[in-house]
């Protein structure tokens, strides 16, 4: 891991389990307590990394290869990571990000099959020797996450699409990321109440980062 002056953390999970609001409850929170810090998605947060988000999460299911899809994936990463959020950490903003180098071990390595070891190798080619401080995985039945995005009434995107089979393993790929770091990652029950789950991320920030003063 890289010695940053700021923490780096990130939310992970399938399809409507939840991250996205939470780590969007995170930023506003730790904005209010007057800490300096910034918010990601991904793919995304670059001009370029938008660009590339535009293409994986739109059109036919089929649209790219396994292979194809993670070189997209880690592409965007790349662009953010050495725009963005690197430049952020080492100047000393805390950086929010939903979704980092976990999605792609979980939806390309384990969902469609590229494999956990031909995933890591991308990864560390793409972020070198950044990880997150400290990553929170939601947890939930795919088939219930999937339910609360047709919920939504938005188009589905080509993940939302895609069928059970692939977002159980994706699933699975969450929870072997799990059990492979233990000290970084968190498991969250996303069935728990909105409130609930944040006030379990922010006592465990608050824990982790020295916030004990921020109510």
């Amino acid at each position: 891991m890289m010695n940053l002056k700021a923490p780096f953390i990130t939310f992970e999970g399938g399809e409507g389990s939840g991250k996205s609001t939470q780590a969007e409850i995170l930023y506003r929170r730790l904005l209010e307590g007057d800490i300096n810090v910034v918010s990601y998605r991904e793919p995304g947060g670059t001009k370029g990394a938008e660009h590339i988000r535009e293409l994986l999460l739109n059109g036919e299911v089929e649209r790219w290869t396994p292979t194809t899809e993670a070189l997209l994936m880690s592409a965007a990463r790349a662009d953010l990571v050495q725009r963005r959020i690197l430049p952020q950490l080492e100047g000393g903003t805390w950086v929010v990000c939903d979704r980092f180098i976990d999605s792609t071990i979980a939806y390309q390595g384990y969902g469609h099959g590229v494999g956990y070891k031909h995933i890591e190798m991308l990864n560390q080619f793409t972020v070198g020797a950044l990880e997150p401080d400290l990553t929170f995985i939601f947890q939930m039945d795919p088939e219930l996450g999937l339910a609360r995005t047709a919920l939504r009434g938005n188009k589905q995107d080509r993940y939302e699409r895609l069928n059970q089979g692939f977002h159980q393993r994706v699933a699975t790929g969450y929870e072997e990321i799990l059990k492979r770091y233990p000290t970084r990652c968190v498991a969250i029950n996303a069935l728990l109440d909105i409130d609930m789950i944040s006030e379990v991320i922010f006592k465990e920030v608050s824990r982790r980062f020295g916030l004990d003063w921020l109510k």
